[in-house]
């Protein structure tokens, strides 16, 4: 990055790790952040422990202070501190949960690192370093060559000075390192540790932008479903086959391996014994750091997984079908709150209407009332005979309003809207008005339905009178259409 002036000015207008150095309260934020996520390595904490722990800190503040040094309550610093325009929390809903959810965003721990590095240091080393920087670059030279003869030549050599080492063991001459030289390695590694713990997070937050950029795509694709998923595979390959995803593959893949947890447990539990080490009063953290770095990592695989639960949820073609209408009316919101992101207009978006209880008193309610029971009276019954028409028993007829419906969801599937009228010539009416008030009915209850009162459609069925001749019938009535 070219650290000209334009490019610095934008940074510390926008950046939120500047504005984090630059906010009046960086102190309390700094301090505090540091003691709930990172000393402790708290990856994801609730909105209620988060406030808790908050209020407790601003107590303290404004015993030292004055009450009117902090006026804001704990959650409202919290949304504050989340907000667009700082940037220094993410706030979000974990699947499942009604709960909000906070976690540090990679600017903050990044701010928050660099304050770290101006305390001043009793002890800086610099041979390690130094050997560090000469392995990286051995194996970097070693690990591009491609003469089979000269890697040869090289292993020969490691193999002779291998070779030579153990001669002077066996001799009584063992090699150690001094309090100084362990005391410089251990800090270097604590420093590491530490750079690859805020490396994480900035992974995972990369992994959380391919899930958004999916999730804006899905919202706003006006095109095949096939040519969406192609694109999206595709974004997600590019993803996890660049420098980061296969980095993160490689370490991911070392860090799960058992015999590599034991050998690190192994080699920390005796460094951290060495006396020289026992000086620098380190971290309790340090002991179990490679279990902080699995736990860092699980975070970052969830999200890929989530991206998958939002991937399949789309594949899904039944609930694509049954919930067509919600999607469609979803999406319409997600494609205005998108469009209103970057330049939301100064007045009002829209209008809700407020909630209003039902209220119920006691007294209102009416009093129990027993059922009541008939009596039977036990008396023989004598058959007789009547002149009643028996007919009118068979004439009444069954609406089969689910097989309507079905049939109205099919022709719903390829076209968004459908008259009353088309569906009653794809599928004509067999039991005359019956059939067509269910229909209405339907039109009223089951489906989103639009009345034209500016065009009538006639609706035809036929009926067979008692003299066996079919005769037609009509009824005429304002246009329905169905809607999807």
């Amino acid at each position: 990055m070219s650290l000209d002036y334009a490019t610095l000015d934008l940074l510390r207008q926008s950046h939120p790790a500047w504005r984090l150095l630059r906010s009046d309260h960086a102190p309390l934020v700094v301090s505090f952040l540091h003691r709930v996520f990172i000393a402790p390595n708290v990856r994801v904490m609730s909105q209620a422990d988060l406030a808790e722990a908050l209020e407790d800190e601003l107590f303290e503040l404004r015993e030292r202070a004055g009450p009117g040094s902090f006026p804001k309550a704990a959650v409202e610093y919290l949304n504050d501190w989340a907000g667009n325009d700082k940037g220094w929390l993410r706030k979000f809903y974990a699947l499942g949960s009604d709960e909000p959810q906070f976690d540090l965003t990679p600017p903050a721990e990044k701010a928050i690192a660099w304050l770290g590095t101006l305390t001043e240091r009793a002890f800086v080393g610099t041979e390690s370093r130094l050997l560090t920087l000469f392995e990286l670059l051995k194996q970097m030279s070693q690990g591009s060559e491609t003469d089979p003869a000269a890697r040869i030549a090289e292993l020969h050599k490691r193999r002779d000075e291998i070779d030579v080492e153990i001669v002077k063991i066996l001799g009584g001459d063992i090699p150690l390192l001094d309090d100084t030289a362990l005391k410089e390695r251990f800090q270097q590694f604590t420093a590491l540790a530490r750079e690859l713990m805020t490396d994480f997070r900035e992974v995972e937050q990369n992994f959380r932008g391919l899930d958004r950029r999916v999730r804006e795509r899905i919202a706003l694709w006006d095109g095949a479903k096939g040519l969406l998923l192609e694109e999206i595979m595709g974004e997600r390959d590019a993803i996890a086959d660049s420098d980061q995803g296969r980095s993160f593959r490689a370490f991911w893949d070392f860090l799960m391996s058992s015999r590599r947890q034991e050998e690190l447990s192994a080699m920390l539990e005796r460094v951290l014994s060495l006396p020289a080490v026992s000086d620098l009063k380190p971290d309790t953290r340090t002991r179990r750091v490679h279990y902080d770095w699995l736990e860092a990592g699980e975070h970052a695989q969830r999200t890929v997984s989530q991206l998958s639960q939002q991937l399949r949820r789309f594949l899904d073609d039944q609930a694509w079908l049954e919930n067509r209408r919600i999607m469609d009316i979803l999406r319409g919101i997600e494609a205005k709150a998108l469009a209103l992101r970057e330049s939301p207009p100064p007045d009002e978006t829209m209008r809700i209407a407020v909630p209003v209880v039902d209220l119920e008193l006691p007294m209102e309610r009416p009093l129990h009332t027993p059922a009541f029971k008939p009596s039977i009276a036990d008396t023989a019954l004598e058959s007789g005979e009547s002149n009643v028409d028996a007919g009118a028993l068979f004439s009444q007829v069954v609406i089969d309003k689910a097989q309507l419906e079905r049939h109205v969801r099919h022709a719903l599937q390829d076209r968004t809207q459908v008259t009353l009228k088309e569906l009653t010539h794809m599928q004509p009416l067999r039991h005359g008005l019956a059939e067509l008030v269910a229909y209405l009915q339907l039109a009223d209850q089951t489906f989103a339905a639009v009345i034209d009162e500016a065009t009538t459609d006639a609706v035809f069925w036929q009926v067979t009178g008692q003299d066996g001749f079919a005769r037609s019938r009509q009824a005429r009535l304002p246009r329905i259409i169905f809607v999807r």
